[in-house]
């Protein structure tokens, strides 16, 4: 008789082994909050500890996953909650650890301030395709080995440097294509990236922390320099070589043989932005139409790019596997046209530039091709989740991208709005184009608030334009430009549907009220107003959606508080070597110089000054320029034609192409105007001093120097500020000989700090609180000069330095602060001058 069968043991029930698989799998979402926490929390540090402390905190973390590791033994049901909380924190621990402990490992790497402007010796190979710029190239190096005066030195790994063509030097160099792969040898004078800090401005620090560049800086060659040398050509870094080999081509087919002009250029920089994902070809004119229509994010490798790539590469995957039966034996067609498909998105991410989109859209085919390998349906917020993390866990500084935040509340918006979507049969033609304009609406009303957040700026015909430019691009233009990579010609047909589009954008952007700009409100406004639009965006009942309306009031009504009546403050914008101060009243505002002009297409008015009126929500009455010198007006074309309303008055009255934007009022010593209690004179020129004649450059800039308009500015309280310009110390005693009183409280040094102004008598009469030097970090001029800087430290006068202090906020009401931009948010990647 037989013994009766006893069940395996592994197959009884087990309650608490149930509670246990339903309840770990949600650690998981904590854990990725806690790890992205981590990260958020560790790169907003204003200063970086020592890798010690971020050791033993790593070690904490691993302790506490270990604990959350032995707890999956515990009855859950009592202890869940703290369990998720260690989870939680001991991924936050982690995270924090490792990115403190890799900035402080970068950081260490940072170019040795003893070999800033000396001549180093360079051998490096070149990692990424050259950068046109106007009349030379950018390079990116990887340094091999550097001598200073024969002797080895250490660089950092990563150096940019500009190699400028000069016009006595041979065609041949202008002529010389640098690739990456190359190995080459040159004199390089470098210097720490250091770039300019504003309110709401770009952080150019922290995008080379981001791309690993620690110092830059200009290719020597002058008659005392060995020549650039090219050592070699390697196959190393093949797919930059291809993605310049086929940018250079596109430049060719679009541009060439005839002479480029302004339409070619624009259409030859679209096309190639589009195949090789860079951005810099395209110029700054057209990104100011492709923002004011709200369609800058199609002229990019974007998501909906690589999701269309993967999609026809799937297809195309499927269609071939299925045509062989012992492929479909081995490996079932969907399964194999869903891997690849990622893979093949993934190259051409890779191909592009693996910006952040690219980044966000492979992680997110990646995961979901993953689960449905794995026969998985994870909710979407793990889904989504995971894709953030797998951004930010290798780039945590992705953190302070904008382009990060609107990727992911772009996709998290259309994952909550409709979260059963991909699980839907395949809609009709009529079901696609409903859906389109659906998606399109619900990411309108979800990002718009966040693009007033960061941006200040909403385009108003952005819905309109995106729902024909979307297609256009995606379904014409994008598959022209990669088909001309077979066949050339068919980039010409892209470049027509290029042409095609930029006129139909360019009627949109006529259209009156096309952009609507906003002062860009504070923080705890802003989160509001993304909360309030993704409220509205989301499928809720109506009378739940219309309470995010209340929640985007603050971030469209917002204005940034002014002074009172009879005060002023002073803002001493951050522009390089340069001048630019805005001068604001309770009503009023002013700006006196408009920075240098760097190049034929970049000035600062267009880089900085423009932005920070928008962002600031200032509309200037008057924009004085105290003399005609382009690092004073080199910047008042893009301010005059942004600000339509503004009065131009200054010495500038012989610049037709300032006239022809505005009359031009002449500034005369006498001028006199009041603005809200508050008293604007005008100490110089005199109106009978006749203009020096120009003999030779020297003598026509001291000319041009003397004729500076120096602006006086008094509060009703008596504290005041003197704006002299560029006037030098002849012009310094005829105003000590003409006016009894100079005295103010804040000084803007004449000339930058020159040797040839500031003097002693001066400074004794005028008895500045601080005196300002707005400078470029390590200007070939040295301002400001040494001689000055003693004369002001033995008068005890503050030197406020916009190397070292970035944009100076001063306000009559407190006129012994002075608050710099550089220490209002402080962040360890910025550079510190030593």
């Amino acid at each position: 008789m037989n013994a009766p069968s006893t069940p395996p043991i592994a197959v009884l029930p087990n309650p608490m082994a149930d509670d246990r698989a339903r309840a770990w799998p949600w650690h998981f979402p904590v854990l990725l909050l806690g790890a992205l926490g981590g990260a958020g929390v560790q790169v907003g540090q204003a200063q970086l500890w020592s890798p010690q402390w971020y050791g033993v905190l790593g070690l904490v973390g691993v302790v506490l996953l270990w604990v959350v590791w032995r707890a999956r033994r515990w009855p859950v049901r009592r202890c869940a909650w703290c369990t998720s909380l260690l989870c939680a924190l001991a991924a936050a621990l982690l995270l924090f650890s490792v990115t403190g402990w890799r900035a402080t490992q970068f950081a260490a790497q940072a170019l040795n301030p003893a070999l800033e402007g000396h001549d180093l010796r360079v051998t490096g190979m070149v990692t990424a395709m050259s950068q046109p710029l106007e009349g030379g190239q950018r390079l990116r190096l990887a340094v091999e080995s550097a001598t200073l005066a024969g002797q080895k030195v250490h660089l950092p790994q990563l150096i940019d440097v500009g190699w400028y063509h000069r016009p006595q030097h041979s065609s041949t160099e202008a002529d010389t294509v640098v690739r990456p792969g190359e190995r080459w040898q040159m004199t390089v004078r470098l210097k720490a990236p250091h770039g300019l800090r504003n309110p709401h401005g770009f952080d150019y620090e922290l995008w080379a922390w981001e791309q690993d560049v620690q110092a830059v800086g200009d290719v020597r060659i002058s008659k005392k320099d060995p020549a650039p040398q090219r050592l070699a050509a390697t196959y190393q870094h093949p797919v930059e070589q291809i993605r310049q080999q086929v940018r250079d081509a596109i430049m060719l087919q679009l541009a060439a043989p005839k002479p480029a002009d302004a339409a070619d250029q624009r259409v030859a920089g679209v096309v190639a932005a589009l195949v090789t994902g860079d951005q810099r070809a395209i110029e700054r004119t057209d990104w100011d139409l492709f923002r004011t229509t709200g369609v800058s994010h199609l002229m990019s490798i974007s998501g909906l790019h690589i999701t269309l790539f993967a999609w026809l590469a799937a297809a195309l995957m499927r269609g071939l596997w299925r045509r062989s039966s012992r492929l479909c034996l081995m490996v079932p067609a969907p399964s194999a046209a869903l891997v690849g498909g990622a893979l093949l998105a993934a190259a051409y991410a890779l191909f592009s530039g693996w910006g952040i989109p690219a980044q966000r859209t492979i992680s997110m085919l990646c995961a979901v091709a993953l689960l449905r390998l794995w026969g998985l349906r994870w909710p979407w917020p793990q889904v989504w989740l995971l894709t953030c993390a797998a951004v930010v866990l290798p780039d945590p500084w992705a953190l302070w991208q904008p382009g990060f935040w609107l990727s992911f509340v772009a996709v998290g918006i259309l994952f909550a709005s409709d979260p059963g979507a991909g699980a839907s049969e395949a809609p009709s033609i009529v079901g696609r184009f409903l859906a389109m304009l659906r998606e399109q609406w619900v990411v309108t009303l979800a990002l718009t608030p966040l693009g007033l957040l960061m941006f200040g700026q909403v385009s108003l015909v952005g819905f309109v334009a995106n729902l024909w430019a979307i297609p256009w691009v995606t379904l014409v233009v994008t598959p022209l430009a990669f088909l001309g990579v077979v066949w050339a010609p068919l980039w010409q047909l892209a470049g027509m549907a290029v042409q095609a589009m930029v006129v139909c954008l360019e009627w949109f952007a006529a259209v009156p009220w096309a952009t609507l700009w906003l002062p860009i409100a504070p923080l705890w406004a802003g989160i509001a107003a993304v909360a309030g639009g993704a409220l509205l965006a989301l499928s809720w009942p109506w009378p739940v959606r219309l309470l995010g309306l209340p929640l985007l009031i603050p971030v469209f009504f917002w204005q940034p508080p002014r002074p009172a009546p009879g005060q002023f403050e002073l803002l001493a914008v951050d522009v390089g070597q340069g001048s630019a101060v805005l001068v604001r009243t309770a009503s009023r505002t002013l700006l006196y110089d408009a920075g240098p002009r760097t190049s034929t297409g970049s000035d600062a008015g267009s880089r900085v000054l423009v932005p920070l009126l928008r962002a600031q929500g200032e509309h200037l009455d008057t924009l004085l320029l105290s003399h005609r010198d382009s690092d004073h007006a080199g910047g008042a074309v893009a301010v005059l034609k942004a600000q339509s309303q503004a009065q131009l008055l200054g010495s500038v009255t012989a610049e037709p192409h300032l006239q022809a934007l505005r009359p031009v009022t002449a500034c005369v010593a006498g001028q006199r105007w009041h603005w809200d209690g508050v008293e604007f004179l005008v100490l110089h020129p005199s109106p009978v001093e006749p203009a020096t004649a120009a003999v030779g450059a020297r003598k026509a800039l001291s000319s041009t120097n003397a004729q500076s308009c120096v602006l006086r500015i008094v509060a009703a309280k008596g504290v005041a500020a003197l704006l002299p310009g560029d006037i030098e110390t002849a012009q310094e005693q005829t105003l000590l000989a003409q006016h009894a009183v100079l005295r103010a409280d804040v000084l803007l040094l004449p000339h930058h700090g020159s040797k040839t102004s500031s003097s002693a008598a001066f400074l004794d009469a005028v008895q500045p609180r601080s005196a300002w030097a707005q400078t470029g970090y390590r200007n070939r001029f040295g301002h400001p000069a040494a001689e000055v800087v003693d004369r002001l430290q033995e008068r005890g006068i503050t030197l406020v330095d916009s190397v070292r202090c970035g944009a100076a906020h001063w306000s009559s009401e407190q006129p012994d602060m002075v608050h710099c931009e550089r220490a209002l948010q402080p962040r360890y990647w910025q550079h510190l001058p030593p």
